[in-house]
């Protein structure tokens, strides 16, 4: 289960045209737009990743209005973790499990998350939150993530996990988000 006190979020690549390209890119950002705010009602870290901003543009914009505290970090590398910058940062979150949403969940989305499973986080794939340009490449990211030790979530599968009790002040807003 979930802890909201030991989670964070980390947001991969979702920039410039191609965040439109993929397969139903739509639902795609809006669920992100849900997890982000949920995850800020909890009052998750939450790390923003772009992928070689100078060609694929920067973070969508339906995602840099609710991240406005939030400086992305740049990588040239598929697997972030190969970056010392977003290395750094997961470490002084002091948070042993990370969920993860972005795209392409084929590349940089598996790739990342294999690679913190490899450094010993507990890793969710947000698994309505990721996408790839083709479903099946979305769908063979996702296999061989689970098949690789990586916990498959949803959206409201997560949000409510870290909520645990509608007594708590942040249900209203999550249970908002999700209708």
């Amino acid at each position: 289960m979930l802890i909201k006190d030991n989670t964070g979020l980390i947001v991969i690549d979702i920039q410039g045209k191609l965040a439109h390209l993929v397969d139903d890119s739509t639902k795609l950002i809006s669920n992100c737009v849900k997890l982000i705010k949920g995850s800020n009602e909890l009052g998750l870290p939450i790390i923003l990743l772009e992928q070689n901003p100078e060609k694929l543009s920067s973070t969508v914009d339906e995602l840099t209005t609710i991240l406005t505290d939030i400086t992305p970090i740049t990588k040239y590398t598929f697997d972030a973790c190969a970056s010392l910058d977003f290395l750094n940062s997961i470490k002084n979150n002091n948070v042993d499990t990370w969920l993860v949403c972005g795209i392409e969940a084929h590349i940089c989305v598996y790739q990342t998350a294999r690679g913190l499973a490899e450094q010993g986080y507990k890793v969710e794939l947000v698994s309505d939150c990721v996408s790839s340009r083709t479903l099946l490449n979305k769908q063979l990211a996702v296999n061989r993530l689970q098949d690789c030790g990586v916990e498959i979530t949803g959206l409201e599968m997560c949000l409510y996990e870290l909520v645990r009790d509608c007594r708590t002040p942040e249900f209203k807003q999550i249970l908002d988000l999700v209708r």
